[in-house]
């Protein structure tokens, strides 16, 4: 498998057992690349034996979680095919999930590459054939 997104939950729940950092072992050893978000907790990215520790995006409310694992999936996958770091991929996924918890329903009403822009994450234009 190359890349797996999941939550802290689902990663537990799939390696069958209680511990977070027993279940990122083995999702370690099955994935080229795993996402594991934790809510308020931030995310973890695994690569091999590198680890990226994500911090959650400051929130002023959280209104709906509807969408924030799809969303952290886009920003991170955006910055990954640009070629971005690990680092850089979580914080745009971290970034657009956050944005899209703070109102009802799952598209943000917000411009993410402005807002990704003001966090310091610049992007750049997408180069199409």
């Amino acid at each position: 498998v190359d890349i797996v997104f999941a939550n802290s939950h689902e990663i537990k729940s799939l390696y069958q057992t209680a511990s977070f950092d027993e279940a990122l072992a083995q999702i370690r050893k099955d994935c080229r690349i795993a996402a594991v978000t934790r809510s308020e907790k931030g995310s973890v990215i695994v690569r091999g034996d590198e680890t990226v520790v994500i911090k959650a995006t400051a929130i002023k409310e959280l209104i709906d979680t509807t969408g924030a694992g799809d969303l952290y999936a886009a920003g991170f996958l955006h910055g990954y095919t640009q070629g971005r770091d690990l680092q850089t991929c979580g914080d745009l996924g971290s970034l657009a999930a956050g944005l899209v918890i703070q109102q009802i329903g799952p598209r943000p009403r917000q411009n993410l590459r402005r807002e990704a822009e003001q966090a310091g994450l610049t992007i750049p234009d997408v180069q199409t054939s």
